[in-house]
């Protein structure tokens, strides 16, 4: 089954689920953020910023060193509570035999807290890199970090009892655009996916047909 298809039947259990005030607030988001006339995120071609971050042991990894081994699959998600972000993460899990295998590796930024990602990797049996971003400074840096209006504050709160501060141990209500960067050796961005409808991903022959030709 494709992404997208795994995506679809987790979007067909949101809508049979979720409460109807909770779905019209983040489906009205979305909405706005694809129409605000905001172009999210890096573009190909662009030079991908350098970063350190902490990954789920605390262990301090650095895009520039990891892009001297070979070309890097960067994604950033929301954080473990996203059921569309774990479909995305267990099928590049799947993944990751064949992006190896073409010299490349997978590094997933969060906002969520190294505690959150550790738990988070143990469950999905991930064995790929987790960063931890809590700031948004790194997806910031790549133009797809924003800041949830206070109604959607809300309904994370009411409707999900999720406070994203806490969560991510963060003073701060922020979350990236789900977003995908394949980046060459020389830290160029040669595909980017972004897209402020989470509910839409890379898909995974996308990133090997694009390894194929580093």
């Amino acid at each position: 089954m494709s992404v997208k298809e795994q995506l679809d039947q987790t979007k067909e259990g949101f809508i049979a689920n979720a409460p109807a005030e909770a779905q019209s607030a983040i489906f009205q988001h979305i909405k706005e953020q694809l129409q605000s006339g905001i172009v999210f995120g890096l573009k190909e071609g662009d030079k991908a910023p350098n970063f350190t971050l902490a990954n789920s042991l605390g262990e301090r990894v650095n895009l520039y060193d990891e892009l001297a081994k070979g070309p890097v699959v960067l994604t950033f998600y929301r954080g473990s509570w996203c059921p569309f972000c774990n479909v995305q993460l267990r099928a590049y899990q799947q993944l990751l035999p064949e992006i190896e295998k073409f010299g490349g590796q997978l590094i997933a930024v969060t906002p969520q807290s190294p505690d959150n990602s550790l738990s988070q990797k143990e469950k999905e049996e991930l064995t790929f890199q987790v960063l931890s971003d809590s700031n948004g400074r790194v997806a910031d840096s790549y133009q797809i970090l924003f800041e949830l209006p206070d109604y959607l504050q809300k309904v994370f709160t009411n409707s999900f009892g999720l406070d994203l501060t806490v969560f991510n141990a963060s003073d701060r209500w922020v979350l990236p655009v789900p977003a995908t960067f394949i980046i060459d050796k020389e830290g160029i961005v040669r595909r980017a996916h972004v897209n402020p409808d989470f509910m839409k991903r890379m898909e995974s022959q996308e990133i090997i047909d694009q390894l194929k030709k580093l």
